[in-house]
């Protein structure tokens, strides 16, 4: 090559065509492995997203089955105990009727233990042998007793009920806090049933469910308290029926003991009328015999006295003829038969004065006994008297608290009571 040629060239090093060589094999081995982890990562990619947008897919769908059967659950235990809280409301209304009606029998079981007491305060004034503790006194003392007893049983059931109500309005906050929450928890879970991927309101959250809290618990424990408060409440429901059947059973005894109690003393009162009518009947008689007898006696008295008035002029015959022959002459005055006679009969005639005076005094101490006598008859068929009026009062006040059903006026009521139309008739 001339010198005069110019050659125009690169200032560079230039490399030879093995070189060149070397360099295509090489672009076309790094084109071929890169284009195989390419197409592995397409691959892969691929893959991945198929299996991640199935498994979304499953997991949403597995999720939503979830939501759903715990909607369910939710669901099923909110109207299980929402029944319960209907069952246990109407355990309470009544309860509370019990309750009431327990009250309200304390507020008239006032009225016969005031008829009680009325009673005894009454037969207290009976005077005399008439005040005495019969059958009647220990009737009434034994009603007294069983009515106060039946007012105290009944005040301490009340007592009780309150406090009983009490206990089962705690389980009712306790239930409905938890039908509430339940009702909460399927508003919720509801909720997240109709979020999509697509759903305005979604958005990260800084606190994921993955962070638990420390105040949740875990299923078994939830399931076991669901069933703990439901079977409280079934107990409580139990209990509740069991404690208003025993109130009502204790109610029907205590009326039919005081029934029993009240019906006994009814008869030992109509008994005691009916033994006071039959001894003052029996007084009257007594004193109807007394005051004929006292009759009979004073005009008997009246004849023994004339009797005695009339032996005065006798006697004074008798010894006036003994004196007139004492004055007979000579040997005329002997003790011939007349004189003996005489004597005789002025003795008889003074013993005759003697028994007349001891029966007058006899028959007038007789007479004043039967009017001493009388006097107590009187006082004790006045007492005997009152002691009736008394019972038969104290019969028409009880007759007050079970109704007078005989339809006869008092007077004549009482004395068919006392089976007394023998004695005395009904009055037409």
């Amino acid at each position: 090559m001339t010198k005069f040629v110019s050659i125009f060239e690169k200032p560079v090093p230039h490399i030879g065509l093995p070189d060149w060589y070397a360099k295509q094999w090489e672009l076309r081995r790094s084109a071929d492995i890169r284009r195989a982890e390419a197409c592995q990562l397409r691959n892969s990619g691929k893959s991945t997203r198929s299996e991640g947008n199935i498994t979304t897919k499953w997991d949403t769908c597995t999720n939503n089955t979830r939501l759903v059967n715990r909607v369910t659950e939710l669901s099923r235990w909110k109207d299980t105990l929402e029944d319960l809280l209907q069952k246990l409301l109407i355990e309470i209304r009544l309860l509370s009727d019990e309750k009431a009606d327990t009250e309200k029998e304390i507020e008239n079981i006032d009225y016969p233990l005031r008829i009680v007491n009325e009673c005894i305060s009454i037969r207290d004034c009976r005077r005399g042998t008439e005040l005495t503790y019969d059958e009647t006194d220990v009737e009434l003392k034994k009603e007294l007793c069983a009515i106060a007893n039946v007012k105290e049983t009944f005040t301490n059931r009340a007592q009780a009920a309150w406090e009983k109500l009490n206990h089962l309005e705690d389980v009712k906050f306790k239930l409905s806090l938890d039908i509430e929450d339940k009702s909460e928890t399927i508003r919720i879970d509801k909720g997240n049933l109709e979020l999509d991927d697509i759903c305005a309101n979604i958005s990260y959250k800084p606190r994921t469910s993955i962070t638990e809290k420390t105040d949740s618990i875990t299923y078994e424990m939830w399931s076991d308290r669901c069933q703990r408060l439901k079977m409280l409440v079934d107990n409580e429901l139990s209990d509740g029926y069991t404690f208003r059947e025993a109130m009502r059973v204790m109610k029907e005894c205590a009326r039919n003991d005081i029934k029993a109690q009240q019906d006994a003393t009814d008869y030992t009162l109509r008994k005691r009328i009916y033994q006071t009518q039959k001894a003052r009947n029996e007084m009257e008689w007594q004193k109807l015999k007394v005051q004929k007898e006292m009759e009979m006696l004073g005009n008997e008295i009246i004849q023994l006295e004339r009797a005695l008035m009339s032996k005065t002029g006798v006697v004074k015959c008798v010894e006036t003829r003994l004196e007139n022959r004492a004055y007979r002459p000579g040997s005329e005055l002997c003790k011939d038969e007349v004189e003996f006679g005489l004597k005789n009969e002025v003795l008889q005639l003074k013993q005759t004065k003697e028994d007349l005076i001891q029966i007058i005094e006899r028959a007038k101490a007789s007479y004043n006994s039967l009017e001493s006598l009388l006097t107590r008859i009187e006082k004790n068929l006045d007492d005997k008297q009152h002691s009736l009026n008394t019972d038969v009062m104290c019969l028409d006040i009880r007759s007050t608290k079970i109704g007078d059903k005989s339809g006869l006026p008092e007077t004549n009521r009482n004395i068919v009571l006392t089976h007394m139309e023998k004695e005395i008739p009904l009055e037409s």
